[in-house]
């Protein structure tokens, strides 16, 4: 069975090397929409997947962690990235183009770890990641698999080449979340939510 939900969040970004020249040459955002669907073939004590009030947890802490945020290519000049971190507190940089593809596709790998490292407290059994969807516009979204979430033909996903800014880091309820996510250290889900 699959569920689904949605997040959303604003960004900006410079999508280089695209085609779109406004869109290679100018800072811009989007009002992006982020669908994250999970599958099990179990059901928990509840009768669920995996509960929404869980989802609105650590999965979102990730996604919200764009929110209001540059993301910045850290392929990009040195002068450039430090520009943006010097004028905005809220930045992510990442190791890929920014892209509504790669988001999909970081997203992914992190929820998926995030999954792996938790300890289901409701009977929970096998949850992954079946697919992230980014919209980027109304008319426009990046859907992603696990084939190409892992697929290195795509761009490889480090997190450790992933960093918050530390504005974004003293957000979080767990300041050691991504830490944890990148170590695969276990992570308790609460009881209640």
């Amino acid at each position: 069975m699959i569920i689904r939900k949605m997040f959303k969040f604003e960004n900006a970004h410079i999508v280089r090397f695209c085609s779109s020249k406004r869109c290679r040459t100018s800072i811009h955002g989007h009002s992006y929409k982020a669908e994250i669907l999970l599958s099990s073939n179990y059901l928990d004590n509840a009768g669920m997947v995996y509960d929404f009030g869980l989802m609105k947890q650590n999965i979102k802490t990730i996604i919200d962690s764009f929110d209001h945020a540059t993301t910045i290519y850290s392929g990009d000049s040195i002068e450039y990235q430090n520009d943006l971190k010097r004028h905005s507190q809220r930045w992510i940089s990442i190791p890929l183009n920014p892209s509504a593809e790669q988001f999909c596709r970081i997203f992914f790998v992190i929820i998926d770890r995030l999954l792996k490292a938790t300890i289901m407290q409701n009977g929970e059994h096998e949850v992954s990641v079946y697919s992230v969807i980014v919209h980027e516009t109304d008319t426009g979204y990046a859907q992603c698999f696990c084939d190409d979430a892992y697929n290195a033909k795509m761009g490889e996903i480090n997190l450790d080449d992933i960093v918050f800014s530390p504005a974004i880091i003293d957000e979080w309820d767990d300041k050691e979340l991504f830490e944890k996510i990148k170590l695969k250290t276990q992570i308790i889900n609460p009881k209640d939510v």
